[in-house]
């Protein structure tokens, strides 16, 4: 049976943390909270006794609902220190937008464990490369054309989608493949959120689920918004200023062995349940 209220305060505090330890990541990495959230959440509700064929739904649109929130905050703090690239944003927004809305499509028609395994599997990848991606590595010398920039548009608005996060997990290394330099593309990955999460949480909170934790809206769930969204408006703008005044590699390397570790773990609870 679900927790009771009492049971609920301490989850509350965890989340608080989690929260605040996402904002600083997303601002500092440009790698988005939600690669922090949506596990979080998993195992927060699993702990709290829900379950179903839908709860990895819930985590992933309740992270993108805070993503709406916390990308606004975090586009605005690169803007003033010159780090957004707008023309790139123009570019790919209508890729990200509509594939953004065919993830939340897919997201409807499948059961939790499917999610998880592509969590699992695409958050493994990304944090074996933040361990051993090297920054000589290029796909070209600039960021490319309209038809170019429609298509890896699309497939990171598509797989944003289906895991919960910002599009910077995808978008920061992509563009850095393209030469854009590391702080410019994480200020411009920062505007990718918003492109991805406002049409993906239109369809989440429009998606029936069964068994929800309470005060949950379609897909998301309102308590854990509200508690994550707190936390995350105080400590993105830390992780942002921090961007800009230290070199992020080494805490990069030690969050890529900790997503590989997460995602491993995500992909344990698929295979054996």
């Amino acid at each position: 049976m679900p927790a009771d209220f009492v049971s609920l305060l301490p989850m509350a505090v965890v989340l608080v943390l989690i929260g605040g330890i996402a904002g600083v990541v997303g601002g500092l990495l440009g790698v988005g909270g939600g690669i922090v959230l949506v596990p979080a959440f998993f195992y927060a509700f699993q702990s709290l006794g829900y379950g179903g064929d839908h709860l990895m739904q819930i985590c992933v649109g309740t992270s993108l609902a805070t993503i709406v929130v916390t990308s606004i905050r975090s586009v605005n703090g690169h803007h003033r220190k010159g780090a957004v690239d707008w023309q790139v944003l123009r570019r790919w927004g209508p890729g990200l937008v509509i594939g953004a809305a065919l993830g939340v499509l897919v997201a409807m028609q499948v059961k939790s464990v499917v999610l998880q395994a592509v969590f699992g599997a695409l958050a493994g990848l990304a944090g074996l490369y933040m361990a051993f991606g090297r920054d000589h590595w290029r796909l070209g010398e600039a960021m490319p054309g309209v038809a170019g920039a429609g298509l890896l548009s699309s497939v990171v608005g598509f797989f944003s989608a289906l895991m919960g996060i910002g599009g910077g997990t995808f978008g920061v290394p992509l563009m850095s493949l393209f030469s854009m330099p590391i702080h410019r593309a994480v200020g411009t990955a920062s505007g990718f959120g918003i492109l991805i999460a406002v049409p993906a949480v239109i369809g989440f909170l429009l998606m029936p689920v069964a068994g929800a934790p309470p005060l949950t809206i379609g897909a998301v769930n309102l308590p854990a918004f509200a508690i994550v969204i707190g936390s995350t408006l105080v400590t993105t703008p830390w992780g942002v200023a921090l961007a800009h005044q230290m070199n992020p590699k080494p805490l990069k390397r030690a969050f890529a062995v900790f997503l590989t570790l997460v995602a491993l773990n995500m992909l344990r609870k698929v295979v054996l349940g």
